[in-house]
């Protein structure tokens, strides 16, 4: 067989738009795939991979910089086997390796540039290094260099890291000792949390500004367990500073990952299915409370931005918007004076200026980008007219060169949205939120299943399979949410194939919990199985979830003894480092406070119980139909309670109240039974 020929770039044939954007590169690139490995061990060359996803400005940065520049590239391609990772497609091969760096000492972020062994063991790393030495980091081909020495003279430094860092992955490093979480550890955590929070901007105190949606989960739960208003107040705070801020898109709607500054003035551009999706439901819980029409419109232009630019032809929705345009972070979204004057002449240019921040010298880089956090007041009708000016602003802004569209599905970041949209489509009453998350759960169960297995991410026809746990938790949370919005059984059903999918090929017996990757996937240097939270929830925490909900939906009380397990394996982690555990924390919550509203009976007046059901707030409920009394198990507290009449039944732990008649009683209903 012949050897492999030299410089060449293997990513062309990749569906991964991350990986596309470096198939030109002069370096020669190989995907994450056993035949890369090998190469590395054919040559005895170590190996650099790099890990980034294509809305990624620091990726963008240091691609031009250096994975573009012939000479840079040249060095990388004598010296290492290169190796390109798209995080979002490889959240298995990001966990890894992101892990051994924190295990260095180091921040973690992206690009990921890791230095692995011919066997892709970890050895040294980092994030972004400059072409050329500044910000106290060396020139990037030195490093090179330096690495590549290392690696050839000074093997014994090399195994010493390899070996260190293999062993602390290898091993939990976590207490094993039983903990006891109650309410009382999750309120004492609130109040520490809570703490934390900025009183004047909202989100965690100083810069950059993340929206951390599991920590206003935790909090808005704390208010719903002790009813202390200032938990609410803090959510509230920070939703409506998100809002108004510059992180939000006030033209096309969309929230962007995060803000640098302390204000949510300045965005990381790009914007990402995931926090989109956290913040919908977020804003549906704040506006049910306050009634603020702020959330309402936000949580409206948002859906019409995922519907307008992030929907397939298929129904599903992509990963993420760049922050770059033509080179330049930002460039697409922001605006000068005479350019809005250009368009809506001098005076209604003026009354916008006003309204949005636009002034001569700008808030950006000699640009503005629009924002309302000055709070100028408006009248309803300045606020229409307003409102037409942005459509004004938005149809010019539609010819400029758009930024790149990564137009991958992924299976869990879509059942993300699709439980957004129901939760939020049922409290705004917009039922075409529920028929847009329809298709969409339509289109992964359909196009990125095979049998029972669910894959992980989907793009021209082709499909990376098997799938992850965090694939398979929120799909079948969205399974679950739109079987509670509709009562379509084949929901259920089909969450409790995907639950015995994910108990089979993912279970870890050690912990309770599941490990990322299937027992049949390709084999890494360990197998993942994190319990922290990073920009989205654990999916042992979703997980969790779904087995609380699950025991009830289908009268499974295995179900409710599975959760107990996981709670009992991961809990001793959380408690290391509560801030990393609070979507499992929140799961906890649920299992501790959720009730069950058993909605009996059919017709009209069964319907406006299940309306009102519906309607509670959905973090801590679950609304089960049962039109006849066969439709519940048998073992279900409220089945010998069902009489001829519809009727509501509030049920908290193993009671059941008497059956509630009137849909304005269901609430308070609620309240005693958890009380």
């Amino acid at each position: 067989m012949a050897a492999p020929s030299a410089h060449q770039n293997r990513l062309a044939q990749e569906t991964s738009p991350y990986l596309l954007q470096h198939q030109h590169n002069p370096v020669d690139w190989w995907p994450w795939t056993p035949a890369a490995l090998a190469e590395a061990q054919r040559t005895h060359k170590p190996i650099l991979l790099s890990v980034g996803y294509a809305a990624c400005h620091w990726c963008h940065v240091m691609a031009h910089e250096s994975f573009e520049d012939d000479a840079t590239a040249a060095v990388m391609n004598e010296l290492f086997v290169n190796i390109k990772v798209d995080r979002e497609e490889r959240p298995d091969i990001d966990q890894i390796y992101m892990a051994a760096l924190h295990l260095m000492g180091q921040h973690g972020g992206w690009p990921l540039t890791m230095f692995l062994t011919p066997a892709g063991e970890p050895f040294w790393g980092g994030t972004y290094f400059p072409k050329t030495s500044r910000y106290g980091k060396p020139a990037f081909a030195d490093l090179l260099r330096e690495v590549a020495r290392v690696f050839r003279e000074e093997p014994q430094s090399v195994e010493q890291n390899r070996s260190a860092l293999m062993a602390k992955l290898s091993d939990s490093a976590a207490s094993t000792a039983a903990v006891t979480v109650g309410p009382n550890e999750l309120n004492r955590a609130a109040q520490q949390i809570g703490g934390m929070v900025d009183p004047v901007h909202g989100g965690m105190r100083g810069a950059p500004k993340f929206p951390n949606c599991m920590m206003l989960e935790f909090l808005w739960r704390a208010g719903q367990r002790t009813g202390e208003q200032r938990y609410f107040a803090a959510v509230e705070l920070t939703l409506e500073r998100i809002c108004q801020g510059g992180i939000y898109d006030h033209l096309g709607g969309g929230f962007s990952r995060y803000a640098v500054d302390e204000r949510w003035l300045v965005p990381h551009f790009e914007k990402m299915l995931y926090d989109n999706a956290q913040l919908l439901e977020l804003l549906a819980l704040a506006h049910g409370r306050s009634g603020n029409p702020l959330f309402k419109a936000r949580a409206e232009e948002t859906v019409s931005w995922l519907a307008r630019e992030m929907t397939t032809t298929g129904g599903a929705f992509c990963a993420s918007l760049d922050a770059d345009s033509e080179g330049e972070e930002g460039k697409f979204y922001v605006w000068t004076p005479a350019e809005i004057e250009h368009i809506v002449g001098k005076d209604e240019a003026a009354f916008f200026a006003r309204h949005y921040d636009v002034t001569a010298e700008g808030n950006f880089e000699g640009h503005t980008i629009l924002n309302r956090l000055a709070r100028v007041s408006a009248t309803p009708e300045e606020e229409s007219r307003l409102a037409a000016l942005r459509r004004r602003l938005l149809a010019v802004r539609d010819k400029r060169v758009r930024p790149g569209l990564d137009d991958k599905v992924l299976a869990d970041w879509n059942g993300m949205m699709i439980a957004a949209l129901v939760n939020a489509g049922v409290h705004f009453d917009a039922p075409s939120w529920l028929d847009m998350a329809r298709r969409a759960f339509d289109f992964v169960a359909d196009k990125m299943s095979r049998g029972d297995r669910l894959g992980h991410s989907w793009r021209e026809d082709r499909l990376l399979f098997p799938g992850l746990a965090s694939d398979y938790a929120h799909m079948i949370r969205a399974a679950l949410t739109l079987y509670e919005a509709t009562g379509a059984r084949d929901d259920l059903g089909r969450a409790l194939v995907w639950q015995a999918a994910l108990d089979r090929h993912y279970a870890n017996p050690s912990s309770g919990g599941y490990f990322l990757t299937a027992d049949d996937a390709e084999g890494l240097v360990i197998r993942p199985s994190a319990t922290s939270d990073d920009a989205t929830p654990n999916p042992n925490a979703i997980a969790a979830q779904n087995l609380v909900r699950l025991a009830g939906f289908a009268g499974k009380h295995a179900m409710r003894e599975k959760a107990d397990r996981l709670f009992d394996g991961l809990l001793p982690q959380a408690t290391d480092n509560l801030f990393m555990h609070l979507a499992l924390l929140d799961a906890l919550d649920l299992r501790l406070r959720g009730a069950e509203i058993v909605i009996t009976g059919s017709g009209a007046r069964a319907d406006a119980l299940l309306t009102a059901a519906l309607k509670l707030p959905f973090l801590d409920r679950s609304v089960v139909r049962a039109p006849s009394k066969d439709a519940l198990p048998a073992v279900h507290p409220a089945a010998a309670k069902i009489g001829a009449e519809p009727a509501a039944f509030v049920c908290a732990g193993e009671t059941c109240s008497l059956p509630v008649t009137e849909p304005a009683q269901i609430a308070d209903s609620l309240t005693r039974m958890r009380q």
